[in-house]
């Protein structure tokens, strides 16, 4: 190899360990300061009269999930006054049987049989404005179909919320991982996600940066017709992301909260539905901008991915040859102390959230499956055949396109 070249790379794999040390500080300081929203004993709400909540929750082909326990926990809520809507979005298993057999147990819950997708509209903005449009609360509560929720979930959050003058209201759950992917690839998204959007940014109202979950998002609903609700979203897959863009830029107070004792998950439970559910969003995560996406997965290939793979292909050379081969040790040890520092920065995640240490090591497979996807995501979605979701093709050339003003 040319000498010149080699001495580029052992720079560069000392730069990449000084990153990712970089790293390893914002990630324990973020998680330092992250505070939990814990549940609230028998809030006091200011109003005279606790307001009209209206829980939205879009629901297709959710039979074999945890549909049933997921509404259950929602009308088990010990705030007094709320009602639960659901629209069963045209699914073609049993969600409809098991939604109206809940329906007639308990008058709270009422259940819409979605309409078809009129054009130029997604499923879940479509499922959620038809149930915004029969919603009678001066306060929404957008979530989805496959969340759990604690008793006093509802009256902690609207209290917190009333106290202290937030318009809309969202929380991070706990998502629960169960199988090998998810604990390998959802601690991966999490990470990025926060890193692209610190939870201080966006609750700090002078800053533009945004972050909405579907999960559990609650608004006032003078706000939510103030920005034309999932009418402004309705070609948008990550509706959650830009419904909170538009609240914060029109002057919304957005608040984002851990809450992992509040709302619980499990979005995926393997490598298949991982594949397909963040096939349908990841792309969205760049703005639909093809150069943004072959660069960011590029960068996490080179700077999270690579360093392992060559460190291992170091190591074993200098195992396996004669004292000349050495010098590899100069590049190998570099990049095996790179991951070595990516499974410490990840150790704090994974202790925080209470998963395996031992998954940490892994964190290198985790970054190569969000590349692939995402870059799955990217080519499906600009050039045209489009990607999968509950059985239904989104973003294909002859149908509704990324929205243009992103």
């Amino acid at each position: 190899m040319n000498f010149i070249i080699f001495n580029l790379l052992v720079i560069t794999a000392w730069l990449t360990l000084v990153l990712w040390c970089g790293g390893a500080w914002l990630t324990w300081r973020g998680i330092r300061r992250q505070r939990e929203l814990g549940v609230i004993e028998n809030p006091t709400l200011k109003d005279a009269v606790a307001p009209l909540v209206s829980i939205l929750v879009p629901a297709r082909n959710e039979a074999n999930r945890t549909l049933e326990n997921s509404i259950a926990s929602m009308l088990a809520q010990d705030y007094e006054n709320y009602e639960v809507i659901v629209t069963n979005d045209r699914s073609i298993d049993a969600t409809g049987e098991i939604l109206h057999r809940l329906a007639r147990r308990d008058a709270r819950l009422k259940i819409i049989d979605g309409k078809d997708l009129p054009a130029g509209w997604l499923g879940k903005p479509h499922a959620m404005n038809q149930a915004f449009e029969v919603a009678r609360g001066s306060w929404i509560l957008a979530t989805d179909a496959d969340m759990l929720f604690d008793g006093r979930a509802l009256s902690t959050t609207l209290f917190h919320a009333q106290t202290n003058g937030y318009d809309a209201l969202t929380l991070l759950p706990r998502v629960e991982c169960v199988t090998f992917w998810e604990r390998v690839f959802m601690p991966t998204f999490g990470w990025f996600m926060l890193l692209a959007r610190p939870l201080e940014r966006v609750n700090d109202g002078t800053k533009a940066d945004a972050l909405g979950v579907g999960g559990f998002f609650l608004i006032r609903r003078a706000w939510v017709e103030r920005i034309g609700g999932w009418r402004a979203v309705r070609a948008e897959v990550a509706e959650d992301l830009r419904l909170a863009e538009k609240l914060k830029a029109a002057g919304a107070r957005l608040r984002i909260e851990y809450a992992p004792r509040l709302v619980r998950t499990q979005m995926q439970t393997d490598l298949a539905e991982i594949w397909e559910g963040f096939t349908k969003n990841l792309y969205a995560g760049t703005r639909f901008s093809l150069a943004r996406a072959v660069f960011g997965g590029a960068a996490v290939f080179v700077f999270s991915v690579l360093p392992s793979i060559v460190a291992v292909v170091c190591f074993v050379t200098w195992m396996f040859s004669n004292s000349s081969a050495r010098w590899m040790m100069m590049l190998g040890v570099p990049l095996a102390l790179v991951w070595a520092v990516q499974a410490l920065t990840f150790g704090f995640v994974y202790k925080q959230i209470g998963l395996p240490l031992r998954f940490a090591w892994l964190v290198p497979l985790g970054h190569l499956l969000f590349v692939m996807i995402l870059f799955n995501s990217a080519f499906r979605i600009a050039f045209g055949s489009g990607v999968m979701w509950k059985g239904r093709v989104l973003y294909r050339r002859d149908g509704v396109r990324p929205p243009r003003d992103v």
